[in-house]
């Protein structure tokens, strides 16, 4: 299928490995051009070398979405670059793992500022060149905590729940003028992320990471974790021509585990 993205500027952030890379990889495939960031330099260099592999154009800037200046510089970036940016994903670190007693106030305000102020900034950034345009995309990679609250997560449940209610109400402001505006959930996936996860919960319950590895599986109908390309393959159909009447959604890549009907 051609998804109709050839000729099209995507800005995926936090794109230097794990999910956000996977992204990456999955719109240089077919065909658009690419604005990538990360806070290291290293990792995003040897990402950007990897994905000109594809014969796209790739801007990498290095970024810490934590910073609002930042953000706003890497948007500037990317229009001065490319002149418009059609496809937004926005991703971030996870927040720390833990009950909410062991998190102060700075670590909140960290979380919000990394994982919420990070879509307000680079919406605010690319939003109006969409309107312009009457075209555009907007995937925020948030979790299945969002439906279905992890334990220890608190942080986490918290804060991608707030995006997920900026997404909703946003994609109705935006539905007539072409710009689509959804969430893709991951669920367990295998990222650094996960592996961090694991060794967290093992060090609380006094049992080794593959103790924990082995819960997940049994608890997931599908019986493995993701790999970053599934969810990046249903973020490149969302960025699609054909995705053209899908927006507000909230749509998981789980392997089952989310319990609820809908």
């Amino acid at each position: 299928m051609d998804l109709g993205l050839r000729g099209k500027v995507a800005l995926a952030a936090a794109s230097s490995e794990g999910i956000g890379r996977a992204v990456a990889e999955a719109l240089a495939r077919e065909g658009a051009d690419l604005v990538i960031c990360a806070r290291r330099e290293g990792p995003l260099s040897k990402a950007r070398q990897e994905l000109e592999g594809h014969g796209c154009r790739v801007l990498a800037v290095p970024t810490d979405l934590s910073d609002p200046p930042q953000v706003r510089r890497l948007t500037d970036q990317a229009l001065a670059a490319f002149g418009r940016v059609d496809i937004l994903v926005t991703n971030s670190g996870g927040p720390p793992a833990g009950p909410f007693e062991s998190h102060p106030l700075e670590v909140w305000e960290q979380t919000v500022r990394q994982n919420l102020f990070s879509v307000l900034e680079l919406v605010r950034g690319l939003l109006p060149g969409m309107r312009e345009r009457r075209w555009g995309r907007i995937i925020n990679i948030t979790s299945v905590a969002v439906k279905q609250p992890s334990d220890n997560l608190i942080l986490s449940n918290s804060i991608r729940a707030a995006v997920t209610g900026f997404a909703r109400t946003l994609a109705t402001e935006t539905a007539a003028e072409g710009i689509t505006v959804n969430n893709v959930m991951p669920g367990f996936t295998r990222t650094d992320r996960l592996v961090d996860l694991a060794e967290a919960r093992a060090r609380i319950r006094g049992c080794a990471p593959e103790d924990i590895w082995a819960q997940w599986h049994r608890e997931i109908p599908a019986g493995r974790v993701a790999e970053p390309r599934e969810v990046a393959a249903l973020v490149a159909f969302l960025a699609s021509e054909q995705a053209a009447y899908i927006t507000a959604q909230s749509i998981a890549v789980d392997g089952g585990w989310i319990r609820a009907l809908l």
